[in-house]
């Protein structure tokens, strides 16, 4: 019999995780990186194109994919409320977060006051002044910029918000065509594997971008730079520590009952990732790809995900803030509490114009500064030197935020399967790292619960 056949066939072997070597070959770059630029900082400015080039290639990956996840998150949502209340919620969190982040960088930067008795120069003043970027546009400007040339333009520009308006027309299109845009909806499930195909492919390249990205920035800055700043650095990162395990901890705790230590191990890779490029973007597909395997469902992930890297800032906001008021110290005018407030309101607005220009945490800033206190740009060359090892922990927080966003508007929604996320962040259920998607292997109902709550609403 075939249930007693000593040669019946045994239970396919469990695909061997190989990625961990790729991971362990960043940390070894990283770390190689840092020696070329402390020894050689010459030939280590060099190499910023290879950084530079790692991560134009993930960035090649976002608008793909963002298409791919949204649309058939809301093309199989039967009702298109459900996906407006996702947004309108992610929304509201969003500017009650980023009034948090602005807050408690304004708490710390009045306590430490990290730049009293710091001296201007004129080429400082002038390196203030190059940081005014001419991309940061205005509020009326940048809704006007969602909007594409064409329908293609979308995906050529690299611009994420006019991926998002894309795919979330194509998404409803596609709902409102029922059963006929099924294969429509199947054609772009299999664009999408293929997609993340190709980024498993580009991601064998970190260790190359990261050794070139490392070495550049140690290369020019040196350590000197860091020396300099680090009362403004060190009052940064803390507060960046605080308003993660603190702030964001003690929410998802409230509103999960998710532990955030278990929810950043089971992103552990995509942080390493960040650190070593200084860019929260080279982390999104893969953010979208875990958050969809750990039980949120598509339309939730879909929508959170790509508008929370735009108007979810939360390490930005806290930067803005500690740099305004150590710009306004270090010139000798320090800003009242009056004064502050307006600013950082204006600098809220701001932010939201320049999400997607590189360096963007720097330009905001001096575009702020030079729309509202001109006064105060001659004092950006100050932290010019040590912008990128700053953007290093913006980077992370905003990583950080939108993962914790995900899992709070997937349970204020009700679109978490509770059972799944307990079993992710316990190691039971992992991530498949050679396919970044759930495939037929995937226990009934994982990574679907919410669609099916919202196919069936």
């Amino acid at each position: 019999m075939a249930s007693t056949s000593p040669t019946a066939p045994a239970a396919p072997a469990a695909k061997r995780d190989r990625t961990h070597y790729l991971y362990i070959a960043v940390i070894a770059a990283v770390a190689c990186g840092i020696a070329v630029g402390l020894i050689a900082p010459d030939a280590a400015i060099e190499l910023k194109p290879l950084g530079t080039g790692f991560v134009n290639l993930i960035k090649m990956m976002i608008s793909p994919i963002i298409f791919c996840t949204i649309v058939l998150g809301i093309g199989s949502v039967r009702k298109a409320a459900k996906v407006g209340a996702v947004g309108g919620i992610a929304l509201g969190y969003f500017l009650t977060m980023s009034l948090v982040a602005l807050g408690i960088g304004l708490v710390v930067g009045n306590v430490l006051h990290p730049g009293e008795g710091l001296q201007l120069t004129n080429a400082i003043k002038q390196a203030g002044h190059d940081q005014v970027s001419p991309d940061a546009l205005p509020p009326v400007d940048f809704v006007l910029s969602i909007i594409p040339t064409t329908f293609v333009s979308a995906f050529t520009e690299g611009q994420v918000l006019q991926t998002l308006l894309v795919a979330l027309l194509a998404g409803f299109a596609l709902q409102a065509m029922g059963p006929v845009g099924a294969p429509v909806l199947r054609g772009v499930e299999h664009i999408q594997r293929l997609v993340f195909r190709v980024l498993v492919m580009v991601m064998w390249a970190a260790p190359i971008g990261a050794f070139g990205a490392i070495a550049a920035v140690v290369g020019s800055a040196g350590l000197d730079a860091l020396k300099s700043l680090a009362v403004l650095m060190l009052g940064f990162y803390v507060t960046c520590f605080l308003f993660v395990f603190v702030v964001l901890g003690a929410l998802l705790r409230l509103v999960a009952g998710v532990n955030v230590l278990s929810l950043l191990r089971y992103l552990g890779r995509e942080f390493l990732l960040i650190l070593s490029t200084s860019s929260s973007e080279s982390a999104l597909p893969r953010l979208i790809a875990k958050m969809e395997h750990l039980g949120v469902s598509k339309p939730v992930v879909g929508i959170t995900v790509p508008t929370g890297y735009s108007f979810n800032l939360d390490g930005t906001m806290i930067y803005m803030t500690m740099a305004s008021l150590y710009i306004a110290d270090a010139l000798g005018t320090p800003m009242s509490v009056g004064e502050q407030i307006p600013l950082l309101l204006f600098l809220l607005v701001a932010s939201k114009g320049a999400a997607g220009v590189s360096g963007a945490g720097l330009a905001t800033l001096a575009g702020g500064l030079q729309s509202h206190k001109p006064a105060l740009v001659d004092g950006v060359g100050l932290i010019v030197g040590i912008d990128r090892f700053m953007s290093e922990a913006r980077a992370l927080t905003n990583f950080a935020g939108n993962a914790v966003a995900t899992v709070l508007v997937g349970t204020w929604t009700k679109e978490i399967d509770q059972e799944q996320v307990r079993q992710v962040l316990a190691g039971r259920l992992p991530f498949d790292e050679t396919t970044l998607l759930d495939e037929d292997t995937a226990p009934a109902g994982a990574g679907q619960g919410g669609e099916k709550e919202l196919a069936t609403a």
